[in-house]
C-alpha cells in the first residue's frame, strides 16, 4: 500500500486513527500492529512470513543473548542470528545477482528460479538487526513481549522504505507514549508536506528522467542529457525525503518521534557534508554497527580508509543487486577518502571557496546519481559521456519540448528553491504569530487538495526506494 494513494489516505489511514483513539492505552499497539500486518499484506502477501520469520528469528536471539552469562555463548548467538538475517537478506536481494555474474564470468548457465525480493526487506532487515546489536551491546533491554518487538520492526509509517529507526532511539515510545492535539497536529502537517512532494514534484520530475534514461544516449543532446540528470537527482530527493516526511508526520500522530532522515543534502559543500544530511538513518545506521566496530577512526590513517571504503561498498551494495549500485557507493567512498586525506571538507573561506566547494559536490552528487539511475554501468558510462561531449554524432530522436513542458520547469523551480533551506521554519511559527499561521494553515490545505487530485488523475505513482 502506498502513503500516496486514496486508499491510504481516505480508507486506511482514518480508520486506523480512529480505532487507535477509541481503543484503551493498553490496546493502542496492538491496533497498530494488526495495522501494519495490513498494510504490508495488502501489497504482496506472499512475503508476510519472511516478515514474521525475521521477527521471531532475533526475538528469540535476543533473549538467548540476554539469558546467557558466558560471553562466548552470547558472540556465537548474535554472529548467528546476524548471519541468518544476512543469509535471507542475501537469498531475496542477491541471489539471482550472484548467479547471474557467475554465468557470465565463467560461461556456466545455472538455470534457477527467478527470486522476487519482498517490499521492505532491506529496511525491516536493518531495523532488527538493530535491536539484537542494541542488547548484546547492553543498550536497550530485551524485549520480552514479542508484540512490541514486533510493532517496532514492522511499524507501517516506516515499514517499507525507512527511516531506519534504531532501536534504542524508540524503545521506551514502544512502552509509553502520549498522543497531544499538538503532535497530531504537526503530525498531519508534515505528511501534506511529503505528500506534496513527492506527488507534485518528485512525480513530475521523475516523468521527465524516464524519457530521457529510457532513450539510448545518441538520440539527446548534451543539454537533454544534463536535463535528465538533474531531474533525477531532484526527483530522488523528493521522493525519499517525501516519504520521510510522511512516516515521521504518521509517527507524530500515533505519539512517536523519529528521528530526521534529511537536512538539505544539496546545500553540502562536500560529500562528507553530504553523507550527514542524506539518508541520515542509514548513515548512522552503517556508523554504529559497522564503522565503528571496524575500528573508526580510532585506528591508524590507512585502515581508516580501509573502514571507510568498506561501509561505502557496503552502502552502494544495500541499495541494489546491480554493479552500478556498487560503482556509486564506490564513488561516494573515494570522494569521502580523498576528503579525509586533503582535508577538503574541513577548508573555510570567502564566497569564491564557498562556491567552488558547493559546485564541486553538486558535480560529484549528480555524476553519482547517474550511476545510480541508469539501468547498467555500460549506459551509465555512455551518458556521462554525453552530458561532457563525449559523443560525436547524435540522431536526434524527438525536440526539447517531448522531454519537458511547462509545468515539467516549473516543478523544476519549484524543486531547486525548496532544496534549500528557505521555508524550514514553516511549521514551527510561533503560535502568537495567528496571521501566519492561518497562512501556513490554508497554504497546507491548498497543497493537500492538489496532491491528492493529483492522484486521482494519474497513474504513475511509484516509490523509488521500495526498489530496496
Amino acid at each position: 500500500m502506498l502513503f500516496s494513494s486514496m486508499v491510504f489516505i481516505y480508507l486506511f489511514l482514518p480508520i486506523v486513527c480512529t480505532l487507535y483513539l477509541l481503543v484503551r492505552k493498553d490496546l493502542q499497539n496492538y491496533v497498530l500492529l494488526a495495522a501494519s500486518i495490513l498494510f504490508y499484506a495488502w501489497g504482496e502477501p506472499s512475503y508476510l512470513v519472511i516478515m514474521l520469520l525475521t521477527i521471531i528469528l532475533n526475538y528469540v536471539g535476543a533473549n538467548y543473548i540476554s539469558r546467557s552469562r558466558n560471553d562466548n555463548h552470547r558472540k556465537a548467538i548474535l554472529a548467528l542470528t546476524i548471519c541468518l538475517n544476512l543469509g535471507m537478506l542475501f537469498y531475496f536481494k542477491y541471489f539471482n545477482f550472484v548467479i547471474d555474474n557467475i554465468n557470465s564470468l565463467f560461461g556456466a548457465n545455472f538455470s534457477i528460479i527467478k527470486v522476487v525480493m519482498p517490499i521492505g526487506i532491506s529496511f525491516y532487515t536493518f531495523q532488527a538487526m538493530s535491536y539484537l546489536i542494541d542488547v548484546y551491546r547492553g543498550e536497550a533491554e530485551v524485549q520480552r513481549n514479542i508484540y512490541k518487538l514486533a510493532l517496532y520492526i514492522c511499524l507501517f509509517p516506516q515499514l517499507v522504505a525507512g527511516p531506519i529507526v534504531k532501536y534504542h532511539d524508540v524503545d521506551e515510545q514502544i512502552n509509553k507514549r502520549d498522543v497531544t492535539f499538538e503532535k497530531v497536529a504537526y503530525g498531519i502537517k508534515r505528511f501534506i508536506i511529503g505528500l506534496a512532494k513527492k506527488v507534485l514534484i518528485a512525480n513530475t520530475l521523475g516523468a521527465v528522467a524516464d524519457k530521457i534514461f529510457d532513450q539510448p544516449v545518441e538520440q539527446f543532446d548534451a543539454l537533454t542529457a544534463w536535463i535528465g540528470a538533474v531531474a533525477y537527482s531532484l526527483q530522488l530527493f523528493y521522493d525519499f525525503s517525501g516519504y520521510s516526511d510522511m512516516a515521521i508526520g504518521l509517527g507524530a500522530i500515533f505519539g512517536f518521534k523519529f528521528l530526521e532522515n534529511f537536512n538539505y543534502p544539496y546545500i553540502s559543500k562536500s560529500i562528507t557534508e553530504f553523507w550527514r544530511r542524506w539518508h541520515i538513518s542509514l548513515s548512522t545506521w552503517f556508523k554504529e554497527y559497522l564503522y565503528i566496530p571496524l575500528g573508526g577512526n580510532r585506528v591508524s590513517k590507512i585502515r581508516n580508509y580501509f573502514n571507510l571504503f568498506v561501509v561505502f561498498l557496503a552502502t552502494g551494495f544495500w541499495h541494489g543487486a546491480a554493479w552500478n549500485f556498487i560503482f556509486w557507493g564506490l564513488w561516494h567512498g573515494l570522494f569521502i577518502i580523498f576528503e579525509k586525506i586533503t582535508g577538503w571538507h574541513k577548508k573555510e573561506g570567502g564566497i569564491f571557496i564557498n562556491i567552488t566547494h558547493h559546485v564541486y559536490c553538486i558535480l560529484a552528487f549528480v555524476i553519482g546519481w547517474v550511476m545510480f539511475r541508469a539501468e547498467s554501468m555500460s549506459y551509465a558510462v555512455d551518458y556521462l559521456k554525453n552530458m561532457f561531449g563525449f559523443v560525436s554524432e547524435h540522431k536526434i530522436a524527438f525536440e526539447m519540448p517531448y522531454y519537458i513542458d511547462n509545468s515539467e520547469i516549473l516543478a523544476f523551480v519549484v524543486g531547486i528553491i525548496c532544496a534549500m533551506p528557505i521555508f524550514s521554519h514553516m511549521l514551527q511559527i510561533d503560535y502568537k504569530h495567528k496571521i501566519l499561521r492561518s497562512l501556513v494553515n490554508i497554504w497546507l490545505i491548498i497543497l493537500f487538495v492538489v496532491s491528492t487530485s493529483s492522484i486521482a488523475a494519474s497513474t504513475y505513482n511509484p516509490f523509488i526506494y521500495f526498489r530496496f
